[in-house]
């Protein structure tokens, strides 16, 4: 059962708002859904083109399987049965980027239908319906400059995927939840990068609003949004719009709205037509699409553990909390990364939880801030200097007391730039720990004879049971040796030695 929709509480609580999503996902094919063309972004303008993707009289498409295998995948992860025939229309319509005016799509029978998804996360949990994930070519680009238009054709034929939900979401942060996952959820299958500043991720909203047990009311879409936090923003200023309208007594137009985002509102930028205005019929140079039964399960085997299910496994098997879960799984490559670590250190010898603290910790922090800092993407962890085994290596190394927190961070940065293992970056440095007690004890002596002052009033405090002071003091004399041994001394030795001195030992 889906969940009852509820009465929106952005405007006036008298309406019930509905709200269905037309996302469109760039697939990472090779070449373009019907020619061999380059599929890239960022080529110079008109340059990955052909006469099949300029439209020429007489051309014929020729349906890449890449893509028909990409879009299953994605209907697949969103529960939506494939069919047992599934075809191409062409869509009619005029457009100064589709030469052809028309668009090859699906219609009929698009490669995935009746789908579902679980929303969880920011307090909100609901099945969403999935009507339909259909494949398409995508139009070109026209850039505007003062008074003139230029056309670039490059991504005119482009594999496009386009999902398409039922009107069961109610708010804007709904809608910006639903474009998180699916983007996680495409980036995790390797289908598409859900880059939204680039469009190879691109959001169209269709919402209305009407009195409860109404249903739908009239239909505005939203387009030009280009992020999940805009959609969240669009929505909400449309429903406050429209509720403010029937409030007034006034009718909303079913229209097509552009987001401003300069302006943080809504603006008209056409009448909404509707699907038989594109007069769709059968493409005659593609045949019918029968995927039989070695296709589906090509299909089958390339799926993956979508993040949703892995941050549920990784709650339940490694005790973490929902956050960490949660960042940890933002990547698939970054979650691969972790239990694979977590596993090595296990086989290293270090207990399972304190494994996992150790990964969990440098992965969040001190990795993450590399990475941050380096400009190299969490999804890039899988060619990573820092592999799982190496950063494993130190951890056991650290926990063992073989080298110190501060050497072993240094060492981290070395293994990163020189690309060798962590053992072998330690020898050649020399910045194997300190342990032995007569080592460690001279250097404490010269630190004694140079700071009598700071021991004298460490004794003091010792004696009137200052314990802050003392605190205070330990630390900054255990620094002192700690630098003269180049952070080697094993801090818990030398902070014995400092003491014993107090106390007369």
């Amino acid at each position: 059962m889906f969940d009852a929709p509820h009465t929106n509480t952005i405007t006036t609580k008298k309406y019930q708002s509905f709200i269905g999503l037309e996302v469109h996902i760039h697939l990472l094919t090779k070449t373009k859904v019907f020619c061999g063309c380059r599929s890239a972004f960022g080529d110079e303008p008109n340059t990955n083109v052909c006469p099949v993707c300029l439209g020429y009289p007489g051309v014929l498409p020729a349906l890449n399987i890449e893509a028909m295998h990409m879009g299953c995948m994605v209907a697949k992860a969103l529960n939506c049965r494939i069919p047992e025939k599934t075809w191409f229309e062409r869509k009619q319509y005029f457009y100064p980027d589709m030469t052809k005016n028309y668009q090859i799509s699906q219609f009929a029978s698009p490669l995935g239908q009746d789908g579902w998804v679980e929303l969880e996360g920011k307090g909100i949990k609901k099945k969403i319906r999935i009507k339909e994930c259909h494949l398409e070519e995508d139009a070109g680009k026209m850039i505007h400059t003062g008074t003139a238009s230029l056309l670039d054709y490059n991504r005119a034929g482009v594999s496009l995927l386009e999902i398409v939900t039922e009107p069961d979401m109610e708010t804007g942060e709904e809608a910006e939840l639903f474009i998180q996952q699916l983007r996680r959820t495409v980036r995790y299958l390797g289908v598409c990068d859900g880059n939204m500043e680039e469009g190879s991720l691109r959001a169209d909203a269709n919402v209305s609003i009407n009195l409860p047990g109404k249903g739908l009311g009239r239909k505005v879409e939203i387009k030009n949004l280009n992020s999940s936090r805009f959609v969240k923003l669009g929505l909400n200023y449309e429903i406050q719009r429209q509720g403010e309208m029937l409030d007034q007594g006034k009718t909303v137009v079913q229209e097509t709205r552009l987001w401003n985002e300069n302006r943080d509102e809504t603006a008209p930028m056409r009448t909404k037509e509707n699907a038989q205005d594109y007069r769709y019929f059968p493409e005659p140079d593609l045949p019918v699409f029968s995927p039989d039964v070695a296709f589906l399960k090509s299909v089958d085997d390339a799926l993956v553990e979508l993040p949703l299910k892995r941050v549920g496994r990784l709650l339940a098997d490694y005790g973490l909390t929902e956050e960490q879960a949660d960042l940890i799984c933002e990547e698939k490559a970054q979650a691969d990364y972790f239990e694979a670590a977590v596993k090595d250190a296990v086989a290293k010898g270090l207990p399972h939880r304190d494994a996992v603290g150790r990964v969990t910790n440098w992965l969040l922090s001190d990795i993450k801030h590399i990475l941050h800092r380096d400009g190299i993407s969490t999804a890039e962890l899988g060619s990573f200097k820092l592999t799982p085994k190496r950063l494993t290596s130190l951890l056991v190394l650290i926990a063992k007391g073989a080298v110190s927190g501060k050497n072993g961070k240094q060492t981290m940065e070395a293994v990163i730039t020189e690309d060798k293992d962590p053992e072998a970056i330690i020898k050649e440095r020399g910045w194997e720990q300190i342990t032995d007690p007569a080592k460690i004890a001279e250097v404490v002596q010269s630190v004694y004879a140079a700071e009598a002052a700071s021991f004298t009033e460490l004794r003091d405090a010792t004696t009137q049971d200052n314990t802050k002071r003392v605190r205070t003091l330990t630390t900054y004399l255990v620094g002192k040796v700690l630098a003269a041994t180049g952070g080697r001394a094993d801090p818990k030795v030398v902070g014995e030695q400092i003491r014993g001195l107090i106390q007369g030992k």
